[in-house]
């Protein structure tokens, strides 16, 4: 068993270790979780969610713990309490939720009238869940929560930048025994991970494209479902008519909220000729305003780079597009012992530099002109990403004319990032941006069954005497 340092985001000094666990005890936890699966899944969803109820409340009792737990993770105070927060908040959703989707009516089959059926929806055994380290609550149960409901035991592992809130999640497990009997944490980095996905039925992993790539070829050599939420370079399109004020205001929040370390963040603002100048004006001022929470985690809007090497690519893009003729207007990488950014407005940009094309994960709003809508919309879809999106317009009409031909499994308008605040709307992701079954809306929860179909004849069974080939004429 190997010991991995966890570095501190605030100071940027190692101040935890966890012991990563090997093959052996991965394919132990796997087969633990096996043999107390079926009995999750025979309890049934009545009891399923009363033991949910419970673990919903024993997380509220130690919000406090996971809070802190989380900040020294992420070195956010505000968020890592809104984690806590909206997790219970959509537990409770599909407490409510999922019941119903699970009830299956009997049928009967068009084709063939006698033929009775009844679905039965068998859940995947084993699912396993690599979290990362942007959100690790809120992304490490996003796919538990619905998997458990559906009947499936969890075997997950958090990212090994963010581990810490993994003990006291595992106190409010310890507090619900049936549900601490399916659901189990492992600590690691790649190795885990590998030994994980070939324990599992099927996997969850959110993350980037290239580990997302990996994960992909190893569920498809195992036979078994992945369901992928990846990278993201989401683009924003603002039309003349915009209001510029809402618009600013969007496209901050979205680009430098969370520090830009969000997939959904908005990573490419494309904005009509007629209104660059002073919307480009509207987004300098605002991102001067925005403080990042050193020295004080309580003040300020900005939390530091939680994995300190992301410091290192916003630089070398910022870097790259200043020595192709860009201009950085306000903002950049700041070193307080942890990494800051202050939020960076960039124009002269254009789509020959790694600012535009690769993802960058910090608070830069790279801006570009246009004329055409028709340009804009190219240039919006010139991306090997498809996440989401945004487009903003004087009205619904104007702004869905636009958001109908981009490329992206969510588009916003009049606001951006929406799918952050609703789980509840189904989207896909598009090109290298995930693959497999939404994890929002009914899919969130369905994704985790097989169908099961049970069919009865209500007729006599046919005979042999069908096969008989002297009725071969019959079709003529």
């Amino acid at each position: 068993m190997s010991t991995l340092e966890v570095t501190n985001p605030r100071t940027g000094e190692v101040d935890y270790k966890i012991n990563a666990s090997d093959r052996d005890a991965v394919a132990n936890a796997a087969q633990t979780l096996r043999d107390a699966q079926s009995g999750w899944e025979r309890a049934g969803s009545e009891a399923r969610c009363a033991a949910m109820q419970r673990w919903q409340k024993a997380i509220a009792r130690h919000a406090g713990e996971l809070g802190e737990a989380l900040c020294l993770d992420t070195g956010r105070h505000l968020l890592a309490q809104l984690e806590v927060a909206s997790v219970q908040e959509w537990m409770k959703y599909w407490i409510n939720h999922a019941p119903a989707l699970m009830r299956q009516k009997p049928g009967a089959s068009v084709m063939a009238p006698s033929v009775k059926f009844q679905h039965q929806l068998k859940p995947y055994p084993v699912v396993g869940v690599i979290s990362p380290w942007n959100v690790p609550l809120i992304l490490g149960l996003i796919d538990a929560v619905p998997a458990l409901l559906a009947g499936s035991a969890i075997l997950l592992k958090p990212s090994e930048v963010t581990p810490r809130f993994a003990q006291p999640l595992q106190r409010t497990l310890d507090e619900v025994p049936e549900l601490a009997e399916v659901f189990h944490i492992v600590l690691g980095g790649a190795e885990t991970g590998q030994a994980l996905i070939n324990q599992v039925d099927a996997i969850c992993f959110t993350g980037s494209v290239p580990t997302g790539r990996q994960v992909a070829v190893q569920a498809a050599n195992n036979f078994i479902p992945a369901f992928l939420e990846l990278g993201g370079k989401d683009p924003a399109i603002v039309l003349p008519s915009a209001d510029l004020e809402n618009a600013s205001n969007a496209i901050i929040r979205s680009a430098v909220g969370m520090n830009g370390q969000a997939c959904q963040s908005l990573e490419r603002i494309y904005v009509h000729e007629d209104i660059y100048e002073a919307l480009l004006k509207m987004l300098i001022r605002k991102a001067n305003a925005a403080r990042i929470n050193w020295p004080d985690i309580h003040e300020g809007q900005i939390g530091p780079f939680i994995r300190p090497a992301q410091a290192q690519t916003v630089k070398r893009q910022l870097e790259e597009a200043v020595a192709a003729g860009a201009v950085i207007h306000c903002g950049g990488v700041e070193d307080h012992g942890g990494m800051w950014c202050r939020p960076v407005v960039i124009s002269g940009v254009d789509h020959t530099m790694s600012i535009m094309r690769e993802e960058t994960f910090g608070p830069v709003m790279p801006v570009m002109s246009f004329s055409d809508i028709n340009d804009a919309i190219d240039l919006a879809n010139d991306s090997r990403y498809g996440l989401s999106g945004a487009v903003f317009a004087a009205d619904r009409e104007e702004g869905e004319a636009v958001a109908r031909r981009m490329v992206g499994g969510a588009i916003s308008i009049n606001d951006a990032s929406l799918t952050a605040m609703v789980h509840d709307v189904e989207k896909n992701s598009f090109c290298l941006s995930g693959m497999g079954g939404s994890r929002m809306g009914d899919t969130g929860l369905m994704r985790f069954f097989r169908k099961q179909a049970i069919l009865y004849q209500s007729a006599p069974a046919a005979s042999l005497e069908v096969m008989e080939e002297a009725q071969s004429g019959i079709f003529q």
